[in-house]
């Protein structure tokens, strides 16, 4: 083969490839996200390969963009390693710009919306919803001792760290990740103001969490609140037992009864403020926060009783003698009858 033939068939192939790299960058930067697909959402999990991110992402492209998804995953092959997280798709992006987002890694943030529950089972349950973490590995860490104690709390309290609230984290955040940042908003929270107010009270802010957990338990009126949390006061200060019906049913396990008897009340657990004085030892709920702040910013009264209003309408009769407090759950226990609640 002389050189002229030599020279044409390498002119030929540089030409070759040079269309093929121009074809190339046409589909892939010319390709692009659907219109109706801007804002579209995509979830890449731990189990997640990177031919089944090609197909989540080929669904929002349009008919160039997947043509040069395609020519893309050809080319790159094996290279592709997307990242996990959450990723949000715009209109205009380009196949370039997703591939670059999903293998660097460029998160777009979730809101994880935290909200008052019973049970550290239940507050599992609705982080892993809203995360890529799995319920048990959250609930591994909330009942593990040595978890708990670096953060300053133990397995029965640390519901409280995870303060009522909206908070913008990445969705493949860890657990200790999660854990790292609850505790930072806790203590952002607590500050000298808010421990002042407790220590004025003779309370740390756990216990004022505890006693906020009684009383979100006890109404659900925020209005109310600040009256419930000075009844609680009272009867700390004056030695009483505290006799919150919340706790009796919080030691029976049983959430869903509406009528608190005496079985209830003899149930001999830390938690039944009916046999032990005090608070109990941790929260009873994670407590929300304008139970908090009615905690930290109760109402002066000399009420030591209450009772639910026979109007069933959510509030309180309240009662600084007994003699009152008795007319009064008189007056709501006939309701209870009439209706046939049990």
């Amino acid at each position: 083969m002389n050189m002229t033939k030599k020279k044409i068939i390498i002119i030929t192939i540089m030409a070759a490839m040079c269309c093929a790299v121009a074809a190339l960058v046409s589909v892939t930067y010319g390709g692009k996200v659907k219109p109706d697909s801007d804002g579209a959402e995509l979830y890449v999990d731990r189990d997640d390969t990177a031919d089944s991110v090609r197909v989540m992402v080929a669904e929002h492209l349009t008919a160039l963009g997947k043509a040069g998804w395609k020519c893309l995953g050809a080319f790159t092959g094996r290279s592709f390693s997307p990242k996990t997280g959450h990723y949000v798709l715009r209109e205009g992006d380009n196949v370039i710009d997703v591939y670059k987002m999903l293998s660097r890694g460029h998160q777009t943030p979730v809101k994880l919306v935290v909200r008052s529950v019973r049970t550290p089972e239940l507050l599992a349950g609705r982080l892993a919803g809203q995360l890529m973490a799995d319920s048990t590995e959250i609930m591994r860490c909330l009942s593990d001792s040595a978890v708990c104690a670096s953060y300053g709390f133990e397995p029965h309290t640390v519901i409280a760290m995870f303060l009522e609230n909206s908070y913008e984290v990445y969705w493949n955040m860890s657990v200790r990740g999660l854990f790292d940042r609850m505790k930072r908003e806790y203590d952002a929270y607590w500050d000298d103001a808010r421990r002042k107010k407790a220590s004025a009270m003779g309370l740390t802010p756990i216990e004022v969490m505890t006693l906020a957990s009684i009383v979100d338990e006890e109404t659900a009126k925020t209005d109310e609140k600040p009256m419930v949390a000075g009844l609680y006061l009272n009867r700390l200060k004056r030695g009483m037992l505290l006799q919150a019906d919340p706790t009796a049913k919080f030691a029976s396990g049983n959430f869903s009864a509406r009528r608190i008897y005496n079985s209830h009340l003899s149930i001999d657990s830390p938690y039944n403020t009916y046999i032990y004085p005090g608070l109990p030892p941790g929260p009873i709920r994670l407590p929300s926060r304008s139970g908090v702040e009615s905690v930290l910013n109760y109402a002066v009264h000399d009420y030591i009783y209450m009772c639910a209003k026979e109007d069933f309408s959510g509030y309180h009769n309240f009662a600084s003698t007994y003699s009152r407090h008795l007319a009064n759950a008189r007056k709501y226990r006939r309701e209870l009858n009439h209706r046939g609640i049990k």
